[in-house]
């Protein structure tokens, strides 16, 4: 590691920002490394295509570059990140058929998964979040996987604090009812 990368390495992020601010490449480089795998597993979580979540993710960054001097908080970059790639998420959602998984519904098996292991679990849970509306999905993924409350989400997402919880409701009652084989596979089944 050169002098400088090693000097990055070892700022705080406040710094980091405050350097990316003032147009510090380095700075903002070493940022992207600090919060890429977060913002690609947010991605992967919103839209379940890996390589989909990738360019998005690139394109959270490329638009944190451009507005990085709007940063009125650096201690508080995290958040402001986050709200970056929400509006990446709904920007790219808004533009895609909004009908797009209707017909998903009908190209699921009712029966009990094959596999009743980690794996398995995970690949259902990832397509049945990805045969939801995107705005249901996005609360789904902030409040679970990112652990917000419905008020950070209502901020982060430009709606109301009502209509997430509502998006959070169906949206779980979805998940359940297209998890709910889960509930019916018999123990061991699927397994060696």
């Amino acid at each position: 590691m050169s002098a400088g990368r090693d000097f990055y390495a070892k700022c705080p992020e406040p710094i980091l920002v405050g350097l990316a601010r003032k147009g510090d490449r380095d700075a903002f480089a070493q940022l992207v490394r600090l919060r890429q795998s977060w913002i690609r597993n947010l991605m992967r979580r919103c839209c379940s295509d890996p390589t989909l979540a990738d360019d998005l993710a690139q394109q959270t960054f490329l638009r944190a570059w451009r507005r990085i001097r709007q940063v009125k908080r650096p201690d508080r970059f995290g958040g402001w990140l986050k709200r970056v790639a929400v509006n990446v998420w709904l920007q790219h959602a808004s533009k895609n058929d909004p009908l797009k998984n209707a017909d998903d519904a009908d190209a699921w098996d009712d029966a009990a998964p094959a596999r009743n292991d980690v794996v398995a679990a995970g690949i259902d849970l990832d397509r049945a979040l990805a045969s939801l509306p995107a705005h249901p999905r996005l609360c789904l993924v902030l409040s679970y996987h990112e652990g917000m409350t419905h008020e950070e989400i209502a901020e982060v997402a430009n709606i109301p604090a009502g209509t997430v919880k509502s998006h959070i409701r169906r949206g779980a009652q979805r998940l359940r009812a297209r998890l709910s084989a889960y509930d019916r596979a018999p123990a061991g089944k699927g397994e060696a």
